[in-house]
């Protein structure tokens, strides 16, 4: 993982921190909107990133779609990690919503190890023996919750393998951040109006009734969700899958505190053990990482 330049790499692990930070906080904003369908919120979500994404596009000056996605194959990539992550942001308030929240954060905890393997399969990365410790440890942490949970964790799979192919792919194309997600949000778009606007009409819909905090909630949900990914899109041009990896588990971790003290859910012998396990392997990879940068 020898980088050329440490300076992107050092605002890549900067962008990645916050960004992770952000979404570990998210329990906090959808547990507002627990009374609203989670099809309308991930419709919501949709329908505001285009907006907000668009309205930031518009604001930057000098930047052109053309400059940046030159080729139909471009724009058909971005379609698919367009579905990918709505699918991912569909799935997880599903979860949420459904009292799936122990295999939601599980889903977490395993994306960073999708995401070293994809990069290790995909991109050719190399991990270090420092690296490689800090995978063990986190990988025991994670098989141990695993196992203690009893069944096969088809969310936290789904949730984890269609982020992890989101940020590869996201990788591979190497696409400025902010024309990407633009795009990405604008292709959901349509599909996600449809079907607010069906709510509506049968009367189902959040809007049917005058609330406005609500109606608030529902309208920030756009600069909330765009705000991290467009962060994440940022991290991912500058430092490795498996850096992005790493940083991850500032989310799960942030979602496990505020469940213990914000909202009173129990911490079990597993997840003593996995936070414990996680950490050991991210205090590896942090020395080994400051090190570097300051070696550089």
């Amino acid at each position: 993982m020898e980088q050329p330049d440490m300076t992107p790499y050092r605002k890549g692990l900067i962008y990645g921190l916050l960004c992770y930070t952000i979404w570990g906080l998210f329990p906090l904003y959808w547990r507002l909107l627990d009374h609203v369908d989670s099809f309308e919120i991930l419709a919501h979500r949709m329908v505001w990133s285009a907006v907000f994404m668009v309205t930031l596009f518009i604001g930057i000056r000098h930047m052109r779609l053309r400059q940046h996605i030159r080729s139909l194959r471009q724009y058909l990539m971005l379609l698919l990690t367009g579905a990918l992550i709505s699918f991912n942001w569909g799935l997880y308030i599903w979860a949420i919503n459904h009292g799936y929240i122990l295999q939601s954060s599980l889903g977490y905890y395993i994306n960073p190890l999708v995401n070293i393997l994809l990069g290790r399969l995909f991109l050719h990365e190399r991990l270090n023996r420092a690296q490689t410790v800090a995978l063990i440890l986190a990988l025991t942490g994670v098989l141990y919750f695993t196992i203690d949970y009893g069944h096969f964790p088809i969310i936290s799979i789904g949730l984890a393998l269609s982020f992890g192919i989101y940020g590869l792919l996201k990788k591979k194309m190497g696409l400025n951040a902010t024309p990407a997600l633009t795009v990405e949000t604008l292709w959901m778009a349509p599909a996600a109006i449809a079907f607010i606007v069906y709510c509506y009409t049968q009367g189902d819909s959040a809007l049917n009734t005058f609330e406005p905090l609500t109606w608030l909630l529902l309208l920030l949900a756009g600069a909330v969700t765009a705000i991290p990914l467009l962060l994440y899109g940022k991290a991912a041009e500058r430092i490795t899958l498996t850096a992005l990896g790493f940083l991850q588990y500032v989310s799960p971790t942030g979602q496990f505190l505020i469940g213990i003290f914000v909202y009173g859910e129990s911490f079990t012998t597993a997840h003593i053990v996995c936070f414990c396990c996680i950490w050991a392997g991210l205090t590896f990879f942090s020395v080994d990482t400051i090190r570097r940068l300051r070696r550089h």
